[in-house]
């Protein structure tokens, strides 16, 4: 028996207008809705430019709570009245502190849960740690009506650890929104294709489809400028690109993917029958040899 599903990425560039971007990011969903879309994923932190370029304390006035968020209602209206996933990224403010979170908005509206990202940056035009303080969520999965579902949140994908504990919980997808580009402090690095590649293998080595939604376009900030790099894509389980979008234009793409025979594949293979925790202790010390 198959149980297929159309899930869907988006990137766009973002104006220093709320607004407009929440505008921007529904006409998104919508276009992806009309194609048949019913997971939707929709880039990091799409309601402002990427902020976190410069140290400025004024920012921190752009946070606000989950509960009762305008950002959250809005989105959670849409997403019951089209029938869609979306996995929402926000900037959350709780009791003295900030996350860079992701509400899980399932399809009949409702909020399944937080989740706070774990692996905060710090370096030259990705000042993260002055924002977020690291989650203290754990990796989730959730039991949505089109699939169980994993999110990380941009930096979590460079970590093979947060795949692995997403998939060991039943994800059957695994979604990364992110914003990523030029690096301030050597123009001429380009790591996009690095960080394709990293994903691919996260898609590959559990055996899941996995989708990335970037931002494009170029914003200046006091300190560093950044160039989006886009390029936003979705790969199959064994880690193939099956569509990917432009580094500069506006994009929707969708795929479909039958779970169960992806589910059957994954049994097959050794990855998770063969694995030895016991000598994997490793892992879980906090500092290297």
């Amino acid at each position: 028996m198959s149980r297929t599903v159309t899930l869907a990425i988006t990137q766009m560039t973002c104006s220093a207008e709320p607004l407009e971007n929440q505008d921007r990011g529904e006409y998104l969903v919508r276009d992806a809705a009309s194609k048949g879309a019913k997971i939707i994923l929709i880039q990091e932190l799409f309601e402002r430019p990427y902020f976190c370029k410069d140290q400025n304390p004024d920012y921190l006035q752009w946070t606000q709570p989950a509960d009762g968020n305008p950002l959250l209602e809005r989105f959670s209206a849409l997403a019951k009245e089209l029938e869609v996933i979306l996995p929402l990224s926000f900037f959350e403010s709780a009791t003295n502190v900030f996350y860079n979170s992701m509400a899980l908005l399932d399809a009949d509206g409702s909020c399944q849960g937080i989740y706070r990202k774990s692996h905060i940056p710090d370096g030259p035009g990705y000042q993260e740690k002055y924002y977020f303080t690291p989650g203290n969520t754990g990796f989730k999965v959730w039991d949505t009506r089109f699939g169980k579902l994993g999110v990380g949140i941009c930096c979590d994908q460079w970590f093979p650890e947060a795949a692995r504990a997403m998939v060991l919980q039943g994800a059957e997808i695994l979604l990364y929104p992110t914003a990523i580009g030029s690096e301030p402090q050597a123009p001429s690095m380009d790591t996009s294709s690095h960080w394709q590649r990293v994903m691919q293998g996260r898609a590959s080595a559990n055996l899941v489809p996995v989708a990335a939604a970037n931002r494009i376009g170029h914003e200046d900030g006091n300190e560093s400028s950044i160039t989006f790099y886009g390029n936003s894509f979705i790969c199959g389980p064994t880690g193939e690109i099956v569509t990917q979008a432009g580094r500069d234009e506006e994009s929707v793409l969708a795929s479909t993917f039958d779970l169960e025979e992806i589910s059957k594949t994954r049994q097959a293979w050794e990855v998770f029958r063969d694995r030895r925790p016991e000598l994997y202790q490793s892992l879980v010390e906090n500092s290297c040899p």
